[in-house]
């Protein structure tokens, strides 16, 4: 995945809400435009950087592992296409499930901005992540309803006056996981990524799941910190920082008995 920079959107808070009437077992926003890089490059402070002389501990995989990490590789390769149908019918269902009582009037269109795209067309944000990107935001829509809206309304909490954009964040989150699990590698390493392998091959939609337990557990560093849209990359280090923690509990055999997994609501 190519380390792509890009402008970033911050969302202005308004008083009143949005209202719309196998080896693996398988509220009005106001948005303006700021100078800083959110997608890709805005996230370097975030992904581990290597250092010349580091020697990074390497971890062999089992065929059954091997397998699922190739699984998904081959999800992180495909890049958003909206010239095909498939990607198109994503984006729509995304739409739908965000706003089920709003009809989306164009694939191209001024109302993305409402979910917190930086423009009219979500294929230009999508380039920082891919087509998984969609896919996480999917999977969370569609298994972690409540959540989901929760996060995209901002409902819950004391919000700041400049909020994180709540589409162009997801972006930054898938990418900031492939980067900590170190799933563009042949081999984890670290023992984070070798942990999230062995829980990948238990359960295929463990990238899905840590996608919605992350973007959950960043909103709740958010409020924590009482952040505003300048104080981005420390939430999102903040958050990295945490996941990690909980990833490397001995006991940790699923994604559900992590502690930040408590957070989400269906």
């Amino acid at each position: 995945m190519e380390d792509r920079g890009g402008s970033f959107v911050a969302v202005r808070r308004i008083s009143h809400s949005l209202d719309r009437g196998n080896t693996c077992n398988t509220t009005s926003a106001e948005v303006v435009a700021g100078s800083a890089a959110w997608l890709g490059r805005g996230l370097s402070c975030v992904c581990v950087q290597g250092r010349e002389g580091d020697s990074r501990p390497s971890f062999d995989l089992t065929p059954a592992q091997e397998h699922c990490l190739q699984r998904l590789q081959t999800r992180l390769d495909i890049a958003y296409d909206g010239s095909i149908p498939e990607h198109q019918e994503a984006l729509r269902a995304l739409w739908k499930a965000a706003f089920p009582e709003e009809e989306l009037r164009d694939i191209i269109s001024e109302q993305w901005k409402e979910m917190g795209w930086q423009g009219k067309d979500p294929s230009t944000d999508f380039r920082g992540g891919g087509f998984i990107s969609l896919e996480n935001l999917l999977y969370f829509a569609r298994n972690f309803p409540k959540s989901f809206q929760d996060l995209l309304r901002k409902q819950e909490g004391v919000r700041a006056m400049w909020e994180y954009p709540f589409a162009v964040a997801g972006v930054n989150i898938t990418f900031m996981l492939i980067q900590m699990l170190d799933l563009e590698a042949v081999k984890p390493q670290s023992f984070v990524g070798a942990t999230f392998l062995k829980l990948l091959s238990e359960n295929e939609s463990a990238f899905d799941l840590l996608y919605c337990i992350t973007f959950k557990l960043m909103d709740h560093q958010w409020l924590d910190m009482h952040a505003s849209y300048m104080d981005f990359n420390a939430v999102m280090k903040s958050t990295r920082r945490q996941l990690e923690r909980e990833l490397l509990q001995e006991d940790i055999t699923r994604l559900e008995e992590l502690p930040s997994y408590n957070l989400l609501s269906r």
